[in-house]
């Protein structure tokens, strides 16, 4: 078996992948959830993912990595450590206290940050933080994840000029 064969193999192991009745963010009613918080309690499986994810655009340069918040955060920190990228904190909502930031680390304007997310349907929470970071002067042009649900959220970045890198579709994981 090939890396990714292992790792859909290890995904299905540890139920990552559920069948059932779920409503997915976007509303819509799906048979399939693929649900990754669990990974952080398997650091092996963590690292897997991030490789993996990391594979996909280990040809890309960028200045910054930033995981869609919340379960693209312990990816986006693996891969971050394990290639020496600095990593951005985007919060869904701006701080009310303190700094009152939205966007935590050190950057500068024109920087390209590399969007890091666990699944793929509509990308609404993709093109969400995209917009924060944007407002901040960074550039966004990729988007890697490990799973594309081919639910219209790549042709929605393709909209907006971004690149979406999957490890896999739905159909590839199934």
């Amino acid at each position: 078996m090939d890396k990714k064969q292992v790792l859909a193999a290890t995904l299905k192991r540890i139920n990552v992948i559920k069948f059932g009745e779920f409503t997915l963010k976007g509303g819509a009613v799906s048979s399939v959830y693929v649900d990754l918080r669990s990974i952080v309690a398997y650091p092996q499986i963590l690292r897997m993912v991030a490789d993996a994810l990391w594979d996909c655009i280990k040809g890309l340069h960028p200045n910054l990595l930033c995981g869609v918040p919340y379960t693209a955060l312990p990816i986006a920190t693996c891969i971050a450590l394990d290639q020496n990228v600095p990593m951005l904190l985007c919060r869904k909502e701006r701080k009310d206290y303190g700094t009152q930031k939205q966007v935590d680390g050190i950057f500068s304007k024109g920087n390209n940050c590399l969007i890091i997310e666990d699944v793929i349907t509509t990308a609404g929470s993709v093109l969400d933080t995209i917009a924060i970071l944007l407002q901040q002067g960074l550039q966004v042009t990729d988007v890697v994840a490990l799973v594309d649900r081919q639910q219209g959220g790549r042709e929605l970045l393709e909209k907006g000029s971004y690149r979406l890198h999957s490890v896999f579709t739905l159909a590839e994981l199934m």
